[in-house]
């Protein structure tokens, strides 16, 4: 930071191992990439190339080459994953992945429907060729799990050696943790945090109203995901109290100013 400042949280820094922010990339230019990193490298872990994104972005070995030489995690979303499994092309999956240096995948069923114990059986296969996030929920906002299955899932693909589970929410922030109307399933995430370490949790969080709820329930390390490239600094301002939102969130009353 370019300034001290009394009562501001003590945030991880990079490797994190909690408190990651995870990056979503839809379509940047090689320029635009660079430009993201240079003023946002600090507060940046993962990058996630939305979707499919990846098989029609124009130079993806260079954009993969400015992330990973700026020391950032980058993946291919979930949805290509589920591409190339119902086409039965997985091994296609791994070698593209080796190809291109990704050394993090995510296992997801959002759009595609697998039984889960073959779901955790692709996870503990995959963890022998990269680090493994695992997504839990559905894009399809009228399939609503219950608490306990949430839980269920995430204990077991936890257990078959996903390095973290993914909340999922979509690019929008309107389905699985949250009502179509972006408001977060208060209960549902509370209950999932009585048996899931937090640290192991990334939230899916585009809005900045579902980030301010995930920073004031966990606290300014708590993972989150699915950020836009140009939310990456209004984010970490919100994390460490410099955004009106959560501006009283860390001060010791007792030492406050009058004014």
């Amino acid at each position: 930071m370019n300034f001290k400042l009394s009562q501001i949280p003590e945030r991880t820094t990079s490797p994190r191992e909690f408190g990651l922010t995870m990056v979503m990339d839809k379509g940047l230019s090689l320029e635009e990439a660079k430009n993201f990193v240079s003023i946002g490298k600090p507060y940046i872990d993962i990058v996630k190339l939305g979707f499919g994104t990846s098989m029609v972005t124009p130079n993806l070995k260079e954009k993969i080459d400015i992330y990973r030489s700026n020391n950032i995690a980058v993946y291919f979303g979930g949805t290509l994953f589920e591409a190339f499994l119902i086409r039965n092309q997985i091994d296609e999956y791994i070698g593209i992945c080796k190809d291109y240096g990704i050394d993090y995948m995510e296992v997801s069923d959002g759009s595609i429907s697998i039984p889960h114990a073959e779901k955790c059986g692709y996870i503990e296969m995959l963890t022998k060729h990269a680090t493994v996030l695992s997504e839990v929920g559905s894009k399809d906002a009228t399939n609503i799990m219950a608490p306990y299955r949430w839980i269920q899932l995430m204990q077991d693909e936890l257990a078959a050696g996903a390095s973290y589970v993914i909340a999922e929410a979509r690019e929008a922030g309107n389905v699985g943790l949250y009502r179509d109307s972006g408001e977060v399933r208060q209960g549902l995430v509370n209950e999932i945090l009585t048996k899931i370490p937090k640290e192991k949790i990334i939230w899916e969080a585009p809005q900045k109203n579902q980030q301010l709820y995930f920073l004031e329930l966990c606290g300014c390390n708590v993972n989150l995901g699915n950020i836009a490239p140009a939310e990456i600094i209004p984010l970490e301002t919100m994390r460490i109290g410099l955004r009106s939102d959560t501006f009283h969130l860390y001060l010791n009353k007792d030492h406050q100013s009058t004014y």
